[in-house]
């Protein structure tokens, strides 16, 4: 019988999983996470507003209470934890699906100064990652810039934008509304360094912030005017174009005086953070324009944006596992359809999906196709991996190895947990927000 191991149990882990069980009518499948709750960005990277897609969780747990998976919570792989040498030795296979951990840096002057946070850094504190940080986000801020113009910059942008009264029903830990609802920021500004034809968010996004109460969207038609596919969108694809006709519509709207204000730039290059009393004061930008090859060049003219708070959101990137080959260029783990790649071998048994295998790109259904490939290549090789001796049992040797993982009894504690203390709150589900809080829920005696 075939065991194998799945490290992550995000949108990645989850499919993979439900691959190998859909495939093979006698494989057995673990899912490891170093957290005590599953789902990954499902749970700590979809905006908390966003209903819709983080109903996705219920059919990621169809995937975790199948009969023949195993959720293994709280689980370190690498230091400190059980080393991806270990793991091989207790599984036939093991599937790293880690997605990409970390964030990229702009690399300019200023970037690390306090008010100025990676948009990972935002998101992980308002959706209760257990490793966030509450250093004051928005604490004597009046104005914000965001940096960047893809989905999770319109995601940062709106949460500074909503009220109270739009967060109050969502799952959001107490302490990020009552942060959020005491926030004085009013002004925020979104920016890209190239046109609006080559943002990266999507058009439903898009609108959304021309959806929030009491806020103005403007755009700078002149801005939008650099970008030669803005006068004629109609070679763009179907996306891109959707996107210039919502742009083109909020430039040619007068704002309101309304309490929030959304600003939307573009060919503006972030090239200095600028200091007042310590802190974030503004951001410098350079003036871009295209280049005529889809990149921009710089102009030499330079603007400064007045921000109390600078959220660089400009992409997420993967981190080397200790014990597996890493592409420091890419961000990902080398491999051949799936199967981790040493030297330019194949290393037998040892395969990735997700983002450490093909880099942050895609939504959360592309992880199905790319889960397929990579259990397609797995079960080719399965006649020689069962040949190799396994423990019975990999959950007896590692408690025997001092490892008590959070079992899907102990996460159902935590849901439990969540719902009991928004009843105390007055509100729907509120997310435990520490590892103390969680550990001590799923170690609670189920009913």
């Amino acid at each position: 019988m075939l065991r194998v191991a799945v490290v992550g149990s995000g949108p990645g882990g989850c499919y993979t999983a439900q691959s190998l069980v859909q495939q093979d009518p006698d494989v057995l499948v673990d899912v490891l996470d170093r957290l005590p709750c599953p789902y990954g960005l499902v749970r700590y990277g979809v905006a908390p507003d966003h209903e819709k897609i983080k109903s996705l969780q219920n059919n990621l747990r169809a995937v975790l209470e199948h009969e023949r998976v195993r959720f293994l919570g709280g689980v370190e792989i690498g230091p400190g934890g059980v080393p991806a040498d270990r793991l091989r030795e207790l599984y036939h296979a093991v599937v790293y699906c880690v997605g990409a951990a970390t964030d990229r840096h702009l690399g300019i002057p200023g970037e690390d100064l306090p008010g100025s946070w990676s948009a990972t850094e935002f998101v992980s504190w308002y959706s209760a990652h257990p490793d966030a940080v509450d250093d004051g986000f928005v604490r004597g801020a009046r104005s914000a810039v965001v940096i960047g113009v893809g989905n999770v910059a319109v995601d940062v942008t709106r949460m500074l934008a909503r009220g109270p009264a739009e967060l109050t029903s969502t799952d959001m830990p107490q302490a990020a509304l009552t942060a959020l609802a005491a926030s004085r920021v009013g002004d925020v500004s979104m920016v890209g360094r190239r046109g609006p034809s080559q943002a990266r968010f999507t058009t439903k996004e898009l609108r959304e912030l021309g959806t929030l109460p009491d806020t103005d969207v403007t755009v700078d038609g002149e801005e939008l005017a650099l970008d030669p596919a803005y006068a004629d969108p109609s070679g763009l694809p179907a996306p891109q174009r959707r996107n210039v006709e919502v742009l083109r519509g909020w430039a040619e709207t007068p704002p309101h005086d309304a309490g929030h204000h959304i600003r939307l730039r573009f060919f503006l290059r972030p090239v200095e953070l600028l200091a007042e009393d310590g802190r974030v004061g503004a951001v410098r930008f350079e003036r871009t324009v295209p280049d005529g090859q889809g990149g921009v060049t710089g102009t030499g003219r330079y603007e400064d944006v007045a921000a109390q708070l600078v959220l660089r959101s400009v992409g997420y990137r993967g981190v080397p596992l200790e014990g597996l080959p890493f592409d420091p260029a890419s961000g990902t783990v080398p491999h051949l359809a799936g199967r981790v790649l040493r030297e330019g071998h194949i290393a037998p048994g040892e395969y990735v999906a997700g983002w450490i295998k093909r880099g942050p790109t895609g939504v959360i259904g592309t992880n199905r196709s790319d889960a397929k490939e990579t259990v397609t290549a797995l079960l080719a090789d399965a006649s020689v991996l069962v040949r190799e001796d396994r423990p019975e049992d990999p959950l007896a040797a590692l408690r025997g190895e001092g490892v008590e993982p959070v079992e899907w009894t102990g996460w159902c504690a935590i849901e439990r947990a969540e719902a009991e203390l928004g009843a105390s709150l007055g509100r729907g589900v509120v997310k435990l927000p520490d590892w103390q809080s969680l550990m001590d829920a799923a170690h609670q005696s189920t009913p």
